[in-house]
């Protein structure tokens, strides 16, 4: 068995953010040369989130919406900026939206159902963060 191990960085310059990472991910899996197996893709920071869905911008709007709905953004509103944080519903946000995903690899390349993609959330942005993509497989 074999694994490919990388990382991808980002940086939004929105606070809350939806990026389409399919095509990096597509490369990462290229370069392992891993052809059956799995690639796992993680957001490394409590903050952000990784999922599958459709790449729809109506959609994404909607997400954003929805969430803030659920744990609207306030200096003032969670226990966790008691701390010296603004991002309490940043965690909140990324409890719902999910860590990781992972994805089967079938003969070099994701194996997707029809009009999924990987997507990264980032719900406390402006600075540096990475997701790992792990491929293992054979």
């Amino acid at each position: 068995m074999r694994s490919h191990t990388a990382y991808l960085w980002m940086n939004t310059p929105r606070r809350y953010d939806i990026v389409n990472v399919t095509s990096k991910v597509e490369a990462e899996v290229d370069k392992s040369g891993i052809q059956e197996g799995v690639c796992l893709v993680n957001a490394m920071h409590i903050t952000s989130s990784v999922f599958i869905n459709d790449n729809e911008k109506g959609l994404h709007k909607d997400f954003l919406a929805w969430l803030e709905r659920l744990a609207p953004y306030s200096k003032d509103g969670y226990d966790h900026n008691l701390s010296g944080e603004d991002n309490g519903d940043a965690h909140l946000k990324r409890t719902v939206m999910g860590r990781e995903v992972v994805v089967a690899v079938t003969k070099g390349k994701l194996d997707f159902g029809p009009w999924e993609q990987i997507f990264y959330g980032e719900f406390d942005g402006r600075r540096d963060k990475r997701i790992l993509v792990k491929i293992i497989g054979e």
